[in-house]
Parts: structure tokens; C-alpha cells; sequence
């Protein structure tokens, strides 16, 4: 579903040196930097500068200082500015310092989901990406599964499909630490597995051997192999699909011939993987130290 506001918002742009009455489109959801806060400080106003395409919602407060300051809160950005300066000097300042402002708010806006989203995962109906499709966490113990005490995956593990429930053995009420961390413990040994019969798979494809591999929970990398054959792969990558984690793999494993990233580098991850292209592509737009939004 889709977030809209059909409402009018009042813009204030220093380009036309007027106000003018735009219309939202009902289709485009408006960025969380337009959006007022619930709660404004006393002495405060909400304000919104248009500068071409581009637009910036703030707090503004007027204080004793000097001049004008810009800072990024929780709520949003905030501008202070002396109480001797004109609303058009300060719309100047914004309008100058656009770009910046909008790659902060970006960021801001990115936490904020990111956020929204850890609270609202790790509880009954919370959904989570595994090997590329979004799954959904479930409590209890369903129906015609005897197993008790163990976390049950209503699908095929190797072939998952969207939409297909994860059953941990918890009340429904428990609480969401457990939860992340029976979930994370079954997406660890599903790693194990999946990662080490795509090894075995590229090994045998080129011949080569390697010392001993492992899961690692690094926090920038998503693989690493080392000079005398030891590669770590970071679990995380279990929530991708299988042609991210083919690729990584295959990464590393080019790197037993190159241990380098070089053009011949590249022609082996090539050889081995021929689209590893898209994969890398994907992969560059993620980082390990949160769940990936697929």
C-alpha cells in the first residue's frame, strides 16, 4: 500500500520571489522531510522552501546568534537563525545549502525506515528477506507439525517462496529479542548449508581446493579469502537470492588465482560466474550491518 497525501501544501519558493499553492501527486509518497513533526517548539514555525524540483521541509527557530545554523535532529532539520534576518535571507541559506541538506535528509529518512522497521520485524506478522523472497515470522506450532521445540519453515528451505511463514517455537507474546535471535540462529545454520554446497559446487567447476571455510558476522564485508585458502562468508548473504550468493563466492574463490582485483581478476570471476554483473550491482547498494530492504 502506498502512503499519499492528496492535501495542499503551501511552498515557499525564492525562485518565483512568491508563494505558491501546490497540489501533491497523489501517486509519489511524500518524502518524510515535508512532512511537519507532531510536535514543534514553542516560539517555533514549520517551514517548506521550493528550489526548482527539489524541496526542503524545516523547524525554524529565531535565537541570539550570530547567524544562521543548520542540524539534522530526530525530527528532522532544524534551522536557527538570528531574529534580525528575513525569511527571504533564510530561504536563501536553505536554497544554497540544498544539496547538503537533501543528502543529510536522505540519510535521515533511510535510519528512520530502517528503524521503523526492526521494531515492526521482530514480532508475530513480521517479515524478513531469505534467499531473495520476503517471508513471514510466525508463532507457535503449526498445525500437523510434531516437532516441538524446534523452528519450522512451512516451504522448501532451498526454494523458498514469497509469502511462506517461518514458525518459532515461541508464545505469541514473546518478546522481540527472542525472536531475532531464534531467527537468526536458523538463518546461520541455513547458510552453512546452502553456502557449503555452493563451494563444493565452483570448487569442483575449477579444480581448486581451499584450506577450510566459515560464517563470519563481519560488518563491512561480505567475503574475504586469504593467501594460504581460507574463506569467510558473512551470513548475511542468506538474505539475498542465490545469484548474490553465487556471485560473492565466486568472488572469492577467483581470488585463490588473483589475489588482487585487477582485469585478470575480474576475467575469472567472469569465467565462473559469467553475470556477476547484476549480482555485484545489487549487492553494492547494501551493506552487512542491517537486514537488507529486497
Amino acid at each position: 500500500m502506498k502512503c499519499t497525501d492528496s492535501t495542499q501544501s503551501v511552498i515557499v519558493s525564492k525562485a518565483m520571489g512568491q508563494l505558491e499553492l501546490l497540489l501533491s501527486d497523489a501517486d509519489t509518497p511524500k518524502p518524510r522531510w515535508l512532512i511537519a513533526p507532531e510536535t514543534i517548539p514553542l516560539g517555533a514555525k514549520w517551514r517548506i522552501v521550493q528550489h526548482g524540483d527539489q524541496a526542503v521541509g524545516f523547524t525554524l527557530l529565531r535565537s541570539r546568534r550570530r547567524s544562521i545554523g543548520f542540524v539534522i535532529q530526530d525530527e528532522g532539520l532544524r534551522v536557527t537563525a538570528p531574529n534580525w534576518v528575513t525569511l527571504s535571507q533564510i530561504d536563501q541559506a536553505v536554497i544554497e545549502k540544498m544539496p547538503w541538506i537533501l543528502a543529510k535528509l536522505q540519510d535521515w529518512q533511510a535510519r528512520k525506515e530502517r528503524l521503523a522497521m526492526s521494531q515492526t520485524r521482530w514480532q508475530p506478522g513480521g517479515v524478513l528477506p531469505y534467499m531473495g523472497c520476503k517471508i513471514t515470522l510466525r508463532n507457535g506450532i503449526p498445525e500437523g507439525h510434531t516437532t516441538r521445540g524446534a523452528v519450522f519453515f512451512e516451504g522448501n528451505p532451498d526454494a523458498p517462496e514469497a509469502g511462506q511463514a517461518l514458525w518459532l517455537p515461541l508464545p505469541a507474546d514473546a518478546e522481540g529479542h527472542r525472536m531475532r535471535d531464534m531467527t537468526q540462529s536458523w538463518l546461520q545454520a541455513r547458510a552453512r548449508i546452502w553456502f557449503d554446497v555452493r563451494l563444493q559446487y565452483f570448487l569442483e567447476k575449477t579444480g581448486l581446493t581451499i584450506r577450510r571455510w566459515r560464517l563470519s558476522s563481519a560488518a563491512t564485508r561480505w567475503g574475504s579469502c586469504t593467501s594460504d585458502g581460507n574463506i569467510m562468508l558473512n551470513w548475511r548473504l542468506i538474505h539475498f537470492s542465490p545469484m548474490v550468493i553465487d556471485y560473492v563466492i565466486a568472488h572469492e574463490i577467483a581470488h585463490l588465482r588473483e589475489m588482487n582485483h585487477s582485469q585478470d581478476f575480474w576475467s575469472e570471476v567472469q569465467q565462473l560466474y559469467p553475470d556477476f554483473k547484476q549480482a555485484k550491482k545489487m549487492l553494492q547498494s547494501h551493506t552487512p550491518d542491517h537486514i537488507p530492504e529486497l
